[in-house]
């Protein structure tokens, strides 16, 4: 069986926010795989929507034998078992109580129907690149060839301008 090194990244901005990431963290551990690392919590305004509600994000990475398309179906499922009935849709984003996003999947790049990876945001978001970068660094991005370090401070330059 073949072991894939995958990254998640999870984030929540109502209810008791943390805790719904834990709850998040036990069913990956239970139904995708072994947690192998994972980051702090980190305090975030939301982007690309107006909320009173600040966001709690973390990134984890995990050791799975599930296909990319199996990891999909099973995200999808922990976040309807916490609570989610909606998904953002065309970059529409709204408050959600739990959301979990593939960022990575070992260093492919997967182009399917409903299944981008990587995750196409990815190195447009401070507050996933933040937790990325204090559990993986060094992880390179398989379409742009950088390291998620490397990526961070671009993103910190081009916003600083």
């Amino acid at each position: 069986m073949i072991t894939h090194h995958i990254f998640l990244g999870l984030g929540s901005n109502l209810g008791d926010k943390q805790k719904n990431i834990e709850r998040a963290y036990r069913q990956i551990k239970k139904r995708i795989g072994k947690i192998v690392s994972k980051s702090a919590f980190y305090i975030t305004e939301p982007e690309g929507f107006e909320s009173e509600n600040q966001f709690v994000n973390s990134v984890c990475e995990v050791a799975t034998t599930l296909t990319a398309r199996e990891v999909l179906q099973e995200t999808q499922e922990i976040e309807k078992k916490i609570g989610r009935t909606t998904k953002s849709e065309n970059q529409q984003y709204a408050d959600r109580i739990i959301d979990i996003d593939i960022l990575l999947f070992d260093n492919q790049i997967i182009e399917e129907p409903g299944l981008l990876i990587p995750h196409p945001r990815l190195h447009f978001r401070n507050f996933v690149l933040t937790p990325f970068a204090e559990i993986s660094p060094n992880t390179i991005h398989p379409v742009f060839d950088k390291s998620i370090l490397q990526l961070m401070s671009e993103l910190s330059q081009t916003s600083s301008r």
